[in-house]
């Protein structure tokens, strides 16, 4: 693939995540990222893959904890970080680490789109 289509992709990729389709655009970004071992590409576009690539896997697993979450609020009021995320992962094809959930869970909330709180190990809901 020459550059000129691998950017095309890019930014195919960019408009599904405008739109919320982040896991169209991790199928995509995969297969760029195979393209991009197998060629040489300027240094731009290959951290520009890398960095949408980061940034949809974690909009992903925003995008599937807030699913989650706005049930599990309706059910309880304190949940374990750990607890909640064994829940989630059952629910959904996510697999994070205990530690890499509440990164994601902190983000969402300093973003305000989920309105708990975190104490120690807890979320309060």
């Amino acid at each position: 693939m020459n550059s000129e289509k691998f950017v095309k992709q890019l930014n195919e990729v960019q408009d599904l995540m405008k739109d919320e389709k982040y896991k169209e655009a991790i199928v995509i970004l995969e297969k760029l990222k195979i393209i991009e071992k197998k060629g040489e590409f300027d240094y731009t576009l290959t951290h520009k893959l890398y960095q949408l690539i980061s940034n949809a896997h974690s909009l992903f697993n925003q995008q599937n904890i807030v699913k989650i979450m706005q049930e599990l609020m309706i059910q309880k009021r304190i949940m374990p970080i750990s607890e909640l995320n064994e829940l989630i992962n059952q629910r959904t094809e996510l697999e994070m680490k205990d530690s890499e959930f509440r990164r994601e869970l902190e983000i969402l909330i300093l973003r305000g789109i989920l309105p708990y709180n975190i104490e120690g190990d807890l979320v309060i809901f």
